[in-house]
């Protein structure tokens, strides 16, 4: 059975500017934004305007600029915290994982030795995230 999209998600709602976030990027196809419970300092998720449920469904045409969104996160998030390395990570319905089912991407940078924190459900104080949100907007 393929699940339908919902656009009441916190994605789309994130999207329409019904929910605030601190926006590292945007462009025609995309925006970025810092996760509210980050796993590592720096977590930023990257998702695409158009609606689709998550990558099983998204329109081809969708994937070219998002991928390219990512990959320019990716560079900025180790540029501005001065990381070792980045993940990046995407999830696919309930058994893959996924919890938000607007398709994104997670990057987060990766420090040598340091482990990423747990899905806790604690949100970060958003000065920390608006903070992190300029280190990024600056590397970009």
């Amino acid at each position: 059975m393929t699940e339908t999209y919902d656009d009441t998600n916190i994605f789309a709602r994130i999207l329409r500017g019904e929910i605030p976030s601190a926006r590292v990027y945007e462009d025609a196809h995309v925006i970025a934004f810092m996760d509210v419970m980050p796993q590592g300092e720096g977590h930023t998720l990257v998702v695409p305007k158009a609606p689709s449920r998550n990558l099983l469904d998204a329109a081809p045409d969708t994937l070219g600029p998002l991928m390219a969104a990512v990959q320019k996160i990716a560079i900025a998030v180790k540029k501005a915290f001065d990381a070792n390395g980045v993940t990046v990570m995407q999830f696919n319905e309930p058994a893959g994982g996924q919890s938000v089912f607007h398709l994104h991407f997670h990057v987060i940078p990766r420090f040598e030795g340091v482990a990423l924190k747990p899905h806790s459900g604690k949100m970060e104080d958003p000065e920390v995230l608006s903070r992190n949100a300029q280190k990024i907007i600056a590397a970009l």
